[in-house]
């Protein structure tokens, strides 16, 4: 081995015990057992999970399954994850929301956010929905894919006995895992501008970062600094460059593969432009799905303006 390196024994929960790993920092919130009132939870074990290609996106929750968080989501199925942005007080509220054992009632005693119903409720005022936090600059609302691994029988237990399943539900004697399907990604107005607009070091989200290591005495997590931006190389654009792109623009406007095939031309800084082009012909023509037919048309269209300038 490289001079340098020890290897380090590695022990549960080796995240936080046995190395550095930086991951996010979010309160999750699920309803109490009556429906009266949501609690919230810290957790760093959230991460994406589906991205592309499934029909929908998910994250996926590793918690302890005697959790309020865990119960909440075998009850109900639904959940919020709110992303606060970095002050000591609030990583302080994270701490003290993280700690086990404590009931919803308990921990909701000196909480120090505001919750708010969310857009779900709003759509289906009479679901049951856990509320989302006002301060959260963005939240995701969440319901649980419970089919997936068979985990759809799992119920609240004082304790769980195996047989365990592999990766969602009841996955061990004190774990759960959830993938949470996206129902709703909400953003405060700045930084959804950001997104639909262009992000800058000015207007980037001002998110903390968990560092996972912690001691007998302390959580460990780093203050917020502007990021910085390095340049993707420009080795042209291919199909794959052109999808990501297009996913990335606000419109509830398909394209396929073939379509997208033909715009591998366009130079990159000019790509959004003419993607955003296609859509609002789509929207002149009450088109939900541009296929290479409509590119075609479009492409003839903007041949034709051209002409016509000359």
């Amino acid at each position: 081995m490289e001079k340098g390196f020890k290897e380090i024994r590695m022990l549960d929960n080796f995240y936080q015990s046995s190395s550095f790993i930086p991951m996010p920092l979010c309160l999750v919130g699920t309803l109490n057992e009556d429906k009266s009132m949501t609690s919230y939870g810290a957790y760093s074990l959230c991460f994406p999970y589906y991205v592309a290609g499934k029909g929908y996106y998910a994250m996926i929750l590793e918690c302890r399954n005697s959790s309020n968080t865990c119960q909440g989501l075998l009850r109900t199925g639904k959940c919020t994850i709110n992303f606060l942005p970095f002050t000591k007080k609030n990583f302080e509220q994270h701490v003290r929301l993280g700690f086990p054992g404590d009931t919803p009632a308990e921990k909701m005693k000196d909480f120090r956010f505001t919750s708010v119903d969310s857009l779900s409720k709003e759509l289906d005022p009479n679901g049951d929905y856990p509320q989302m936090l006002k301060e959260a600059p963005q939240v995701f609302e969440c319901t649980w894919v419970k089919e997936l691994d068979g985990a759809q029988d799992d119920k609240v237990q004082e304790e769980y006995e195996g047989p365990y399943h592999n990766f969602n539900g009841i996955t061990s004697k004190f774990g759960a895992h959830f993938i949470l399907k996206i129902d709703h990604i909400l953003m405060h107005d700045k930084y959804y501008d950001a997104i639909a607009s262009g992000v800058t070091r000015k207007n980037f989200m001002p998110l903390p970062t968990n560092w996972g290591y912690r001691d007998s005495k302390n959580f460990w997590c780093s203050d917020y600094n502007k990021p910085i931006a390095v340049g993707i190389p420009d080795r042209g654009v291919d199909v794959a460059s052109v999808r990501y792109a297009a996913d990335r623009l606000q419109s509830d406007v398909e394209f396929t593969d073939e379509a997208l095939a033909m715009l591998v031309k366009v130079p990159r800084p000019f790509l959004k432009l003419v993607l955003n082009g296609c859509i609002d012909w789509a929207k002149e023509h009450n088109c939900k799905k541009i296929t290479e037919v409509e590119m075609k048309e479009i492409n003839d269209k903007r041949s034709k303006e051209k002409k016509e300038k000359k």
